[in-house]
């Protein structure tokens, strides 16, 4: 079955969120959403997730699965808000935990901050299937930029987050913790096995160098021959060490600290200390 696409570019961020709709029904599925947020002042703006929120109210559209596609380091999940709103099944791989243990220890979370991805409403692993009314999603398991990275592979049309970038752009960096390029290249043919005119829609666009336009979406037959970084037959050793070295030049992107900590609570903010605030912290050499 061939899904309807409609893509959300927040150019804050660089993000695509996704709403993927059954052909022919009202089913649908909001991928990768945006909560926007001022790291200066310290506040929050829905703006990015009241867009798609009109767009499903104007027509009239069933939510039945909010998914991520990883614990993201560079925006902020508005799924929360999202499904209070209209609905859904907040979804993400089940080594979320990996994820939670890792920066648990990092953001020094006490015991209250739970460690089992007991946060979302579905933990999916590799082989899993969902339903978007008709339409059904397979899940493959695509670790390497983080260890909980999914693809959500829909009808002809697959969704790989950090995955795989436009291929003028290439691939997602591999130096956070749980990171690993040698499993990123793994999990990029994994990708490239599915059929040629699978239709790739990617997490990020930051138009590569001689491009005009944002872009977002492509195909599996447009990554294996073109991607800078693994078409054309490239190999593992050789993109270990392109990545390698082009991650160690790489300064961390700018909502890291805020995104983490929201993010591997399923888009939600630390509890409110006993003055009823909550808390982003910093920790200082710590990343």
């Amino acid at each position: 079955m061939t899904p309807t696409v409609h893509g959300f570019f927040d150019e804050a961020t660089n993000t695509i969120t996704y709403l993927v709709v059954e052909p022919e029904g009202r089913a649908c599925a909001v991928i990768d959403s945006v909560l926007d947020f001022d790291y200066a002042s310290g506040r929050t703006d829905t703006r990015s997730a009241d867009a798609v929120i009109a767009f499903i109210r104007d027509n009239a559209l069933d939510v039945q699965w909010i998914l991520e596609t990883h614990v993201h380091a560079d925006h902020l999940s508005a799924a929360p808000y999202i499904q209070e709103r209209v609905g859904g099944k907040i979804g993400i791989g089940e080594r979320i935990t990996v994820v939670q243990n890792t920066f648990g220890k990092i953001f020094n979370e006490g015991t209250r901050f739970q460690r089992d991805g007991s946060q979302f409403d579905q933990l999916f692993r590799e082989g899993d299937s969902f339903h978007i009314g008709q339409l059904r999603g397979d899940v493959l398991h695509t670790p390497g930029h983080t260890p909980a990275c999914l693809t959500y592979v829909i009808g002809d049309a697959a969704f790989v987050g950090d995955t795989l970038f436009m291929p003028d752009f290439g691939t997602a960096r591999c130096d956070f913790p749980g990171g690993s390029a040698e499993t990123l290249y793994d999990s990029v043919q994994k990708v490239m096995a599915l059929p040629d005119e699978t239709r790739i829609f990617v997490g990020h666009d930051y138009k590569a160098p001689g491009r005009e336009e944002f872009a977002w979406e492509t195909t599996v037959g447009a990554q294996k021959a073109r991607n800078i970084h693994v078409g054309a037959g490239k190999s593992r050793e050789d993109f270990v060490a392109m990545r390698t070295t082009r991650d160690a030049t790489l300064a961390m992107p700018r909502l890291i600290i805020p995104s983490l900590q929201v993010n591997m609570r399923a888009g939600q903010m630390p509890e409110p200390e006993d003055n009823g605030q909550s808390y982003l912290k910093v920790p200082i050499n710590g990343l």
